[in-house]
């Protein structure tokens, strides 16, 4: 059997967003593992083709695994500054512990090499000037910042 070509897959960077965090909130234990909510209470946006903000709707749903990984799972809205709205969904691992998570806001924090946070991000919005969002996916590498989560965002081509 002859091998098939493999298109190669390369990175182009799409946008630098900061999400702030608004209350989080731990449901506890799980049958599935220990959940914890975190509000989205605004932020920002930019790149080359796009730039806006993150409206403060939204939230992650994260789900502390049994090996400790925080796996990440979150829907929020954004307005571009020529007022389109997209809607994100994005999805990953934070490879931190919850006591880790827990120095996160305090002035010593957590170094950010203690920690991964890795996402996949895929959009929703209207036909038109951003269509093209609606056909990409797009991964993050990301870090926490003083009020909240900072993304390096890469569409995949």
């Amino acid at each position: 059997m002859s091998p098939i070509p493999v298109v190669p897959i390369s990175l182009e960077p799409l946008f630098d967003i900061h999400f702030q965090i608004g209350s989080i909130n731990t449901v506890g234990q799980t049958p599935m593992g220990t959940r914890v909510v975190a509000d989205l209470g605004g932020g920002s946006f930019e790149g080359e083709r796009l730039r806006g903000r993150v409206l403060p709707s939204g939230g992650d749903w994260g789900l502390f695994m049994p090996d400790g990984t925080l796996r990440v799972d979150g829907r929020c809205c954004f307005e571009t500054d020529d007022g389109t709205l997209l809607y994100a969904i994005y999805k990953g691992r934070w490879n931190i512990t919850q006591e880790m998570m827990t120095r996160l806001p305090s002035p010593e924090g957590v170094d950010p090499s203690d920690y991964t946070l890795r996402t996949t991000f895929e959009f929703e919005t209207t036909t038109g000037r951003y269509d093209w969002l609606n056909q990409i996916m797009a991964v993050a590498a990301g870090r926490w910042v003083t009020d909240g989560i900072r993304y390096e965002v890469y569409e995949v081509k």
